[in-house]
């Protein structure tokens, strides 16, 4: 059995040569919502003082519900009245695949509210004779409404009411239904009778005859109301015509109707030029089956990381044939994160990247399969992350609302350029800081991720010291943070988009973090505008430079250790602290002793004093577990242990911030240890037991389960089976593309001359190994492809045309009728 899950990407790019405004200035302030049949999904920014805004704001969501048309809104705001629309886009559901991630201008269409129509509505007719009181036979027609679905919200509710018509040359009789309040799926289950044959037009010899050519004129027409109380009217919701021909083989007849816009007969509306929207729509079905159909492919997948060369496996191959490597990253880093495969892929290829790099400068700048699936692995594992770290600062920045326009050119009548610097400066902190202290919140699969970078970066360019926090800061500042301050609504860090002041704030504050996370030498001259470079001077000193760093080597420290690294221990976090050893008696204070206290991403250690000799060392893997420690065990406050496997460690911070600290940092560069535990002792071992549990022996298992302190990974909801499905569909459309990159390898391995040009589009590094590859993604996709053929046919065979699921007027399951008896023919 398949299940069914729609998906949509949309991005309104931009529009242009929009109407003037009848106004002196000319301009508008537009914006663009995107809108599933009429239900808005999704609301751009406001580009102000503008008749050919630029949008570039991408929208992604699993779509909830079925629709009929995509439609695109230009508004123009308007601060007295209600905006107002001035145009739309609207394609058709089976119209979508033409239209498939690539940019496409669009004229846009008048918005007529006799146009606007969705819905759907149940309804059932019987004919059926009636001998009056004289005697004489006429025929009545019974018109049932049962019920209608998804009707549109008008201004912010609906209540819906139906006409229902009986319509031929010579007449025209309507009834009404009752109005249902507040609803959008109205249950009306009301008949209406109407006379279709008056007895006068019969003789008694020929009672039963029954006037065809008459009924075949007649039709039912229902027409859906909202009931409004306002002056303007009901509003049109849509309507559908039925002949009366639908009786001819049945006396009685029942079906589920698309509404259909109203029937202006000859009224067209003036081609005004309104203007055009180019879009780019990514619109995705998948029939999801059971999980075995999918273990060839997803097994060939899985094993992509153990694969060598890389670029000879199944993900690997799904990144050069797609025609942009996003379109391969969403898929590939869902699946991966899901089985705990990412980590390894994404260090293989961007290993396989680096060697490629010929310039430390241009490391992972461009939009290539490993800096994708980065992007994406963020995106998915590091929201909480960015959430917990940022919003309270953005927050902060939007409800003050302080000028912070740098720019001379752009100052307000009463701002004072320097005062304005200064509350941008204060700003730039407060965010800095913000992120420069995350780093324990960091998840460990970005951690292991940026350690792999850091690695493959330093062995490649051994002369140049800092391309291991430039290899990083590439990511999280220039693609992780940044993107994140300029548009915190993208993000959920605000509910809607900013105002414009607001917004200008962010994207300077925005400029300013980007230049302090790149490292860049001359930070000055990478500004094109002078006003920042003067701003940046306030930034020039050592401490934003070692903060940076310090961060940098945290996030990038909690990862597989190589022993032969080329990496030297990175110092995290040092400290006074007090200690004491387990299983001591419990008097004599000589147990407690000051001590300094070390911890790189290698150790964690203790010395009589800063500089000395380390008096006792704790790899890392050896750390099971950093836990708060009992107040009563020593009547201490502030204490914490770190348990290593033949005993812990008792230690006591100056404060509670401190103690919260080191245990967060601790847990932080211990989390990926096999052996952690998942239970401790939370008090201590005195005396002969453990205060907690009274158990006598030393080596009991603990008694409540560990904190863990930071969650050890990030549990996301992905379907495996959907995302294998998805890259089915994938490798399904780029067919060709995958037996040209077949015949590439058969050329690459036996001639050893020149690469023909059609094949060097390809990254083939093992000729053999890749064709192996190749020939069993071809064959997966193939035997997934019969699946799908036989599924489609089997629903064909079960679905019934004007069944609830496909009502009358679903043009693409008419479609559908039509390739399928297309085909069967074909094949007769």
């Amino acid at each position: 059995m398949a299940t069914s899950s729609e998906a949509l990407r949309a991005a309104p790019c931009e529009a242009k040569n929009l109407p003037s405004y009848p106004g002196p200035s000319k301009m508008r302030d537009c914006y663009c919502t995107v809108n599933l049949d009429q239900e808005e999904v999704f609301r751009t920014k406001i580009v102000e003082k503008s008749l050919c805004p630029f949008y570039g704001e991408d929208f992604y969501c699993e779509i909830p519900r079925s629709f009929r048309h995509l439609s695109f809104y230009i508004f123009d705001r308007d601060v007295f009245r209600r905006d107002s629309i001035i145009g739309k886009v609207a394609i058709q559901k089976e119209d979508l695949q033409k239209y498939h991630n690539r940019d496409t201008w669009f004229q846009l269409q008048h918005v007529d509210a006799d146009s606007e129509v969705q819905g759907k509505v149940h309804l059932e007719l019987r004919l059926s004779e009636v001998i009056t009181d004289t005697g004489v036979v006429c025929h009545k027609l019974a018109t049932r409404i049962v019920e209608c679905q998804g009707l549109p919200i008008v201004n912010g509710q609906c209540d819906p009411y139906a006409t229902v018509t009986l319509a031929g040359p010579f007449r025209s009789e309507a009834k009404k239904t009752k109005v249902k309040r507040k609803t959008n799926n109205p249950q009306f289950d009301e008949v209406f009778y109407f006379e279709v044959t008056r007895p006068c037009s019969y003789s008694k010899k020929s009672h039963f005859d029954f006037e065809e050519e008459d009924v075949d004129k007649l039709e039912i027409r229902v027409d859906l109301w909202n009931a409004s109380n306002l002056k303007f009217g009901d509003e049109f919701l849509g309507e559908l015509r039925i002949p009366l021909k639908v009786l001819r083989q049945s006396s009685s007849y029942e079906a589920w109707y698309f509404l259909q816009p109203r029937d202006n007969g000859s009224k067209s509306l003036k081609p005004d030029d309104l203007g055009s929207l180019r879009l780019n729509v990514v619109y995705t079905e998948d029939h999801v089956f059971s999980s075995d159909y999918y273990s060839p492919l997803r097994d060939l997948l899985l094993k992509s990381a153990d694969v060598e060369p890389v670029s000879a496996s199944a993900a690997h191959i799904l990144g050069e044939v797609c025609r942009e490597k996003q379109e391969a990253a969403v898929p590939l880093v869902r699946l991966l994160l899901h089985y705990g495969r990412v980590v390894p892929f994404i260090s293989a290829i961007a290993s396989a990247e680096v060697k490629r790099t010929q310039d430390p400068n241009t490391i992972f700048r461009g939009n290539s399969l490993a800096s994708k699936c980065i992007d994406e692995t963020m995106k998915l594992a590091g929201m909480h992350y960015l959430h917990v770290t940022l919003k309270p600062a953005i927050e902060e920045i939007c409800q003050s609302h302080k000028p912070c326009e740098i720019d001379p050119v752009k100052l307000k009548d009463g701002e004072n350029l320097e005062n304005n610097m200064e509350n941008l400066r204060q700003y730039v902190d407060r965010v800095f800081h913000a992120i420069t202290e995350s780093g324990v919140s960091c998840p460990t699969v970005m951690c292991d991720i940026f350690f792999s970078l850091r690695e493959a970066a330093a062995k490649r360019f051994q002369g140049d010291p800092d391309v291991r926090y430039t290899a990083v800061s590439s990511f999280i500042f220039l693609r992780f943070f940044a993107p994140a301050i300029l548009s915190p609504n993208l993000f959920q860090l605000t509910p809607h988009h900013t105002d414009p002041q607001t917004s200008r704030t962010l994207t300077l504050i925005s400029k300013t973090v980007q230049t302090l996370g790149s490292l860049s030498k001359s930070k000055s001259a990478s500004f094109k505008e002078s006003y920042m470079a003067t701003f940046y001077e306030f930034f020039n000193e050592q401490k934003y430079a070692d903060a940076v760093k310090n961060f940098l080597d945290l996030i990038s420290s909690s990862g597989r250790r190589d022993p032969k690294s080329v990496e030297q221990p990175i110092l995290l976090k040092e400290g006074l602290m007090i200690k004491r050893a387990q299983g001591r008696k419990r008097f004599g204070m000589k147990n407690f002793k000051k001590r300094w206290f070390r911890l790189t991403n290698h150790e964690f250690t203790y010395h009589k004093s800063k500089g000395d000799q380390p008096l006792y060392s704790i790899p890392i893997e050896n750390i099971l577990a950093v836990e708060k420690l009992e107040e009563e065990s020593f009547k201490m406050k502030n204490m914490f242990q770190v348990i290593q496997p033949e005993r812990a460690l008792y230690i006591q911070a100056n404060n509670c911030v401190e103690a919260k600290d080191w245990i967060d940092i601790l847990t932080k560069v211990s989390q990926c240890n096999q052996k952690r535990l998942t239970v401790y002792h939370p008090s201590a071992y005195l005396s002969g037991h453990w205060l907690c549990c009274r158990a006598p022996s030393d080596s009991a298992p603990g008694c409540s389960p560990c904190t863990g302190g930071l969650p050890a990974n990030i549990q996301l909801d992905i379907d495996g089976d959907r995302e294998t499905e998805r890259i089915y569909s994938l490798f399904n459309s780029y067919m060709s593309k995958l037996e040209k990159m077949q015949e590439a390898c058969g050329s690459k391995s036996v001639y050893d001359g020149p690469e023909q040009e059609e094949y060097s589009t390809f990254v083939i590094d093992d000729p053999q190994e890749t064709y192996k590859t190749l020939k069993q993604v071809i064959a997966g996709v193939g035997a997934l492809e019969q699946e799908h053929a036989q599924y489609k046919r089997d629903k064909f065979k079960k679905t019934k045309y004007g069944s609830q699921e496909h009502p009358i007027g679903d043009k693409s399951f008419q479609n559908y009728i039509r390739q399928q008896s297309e085909t069967s023919t074909h094949s007769i």
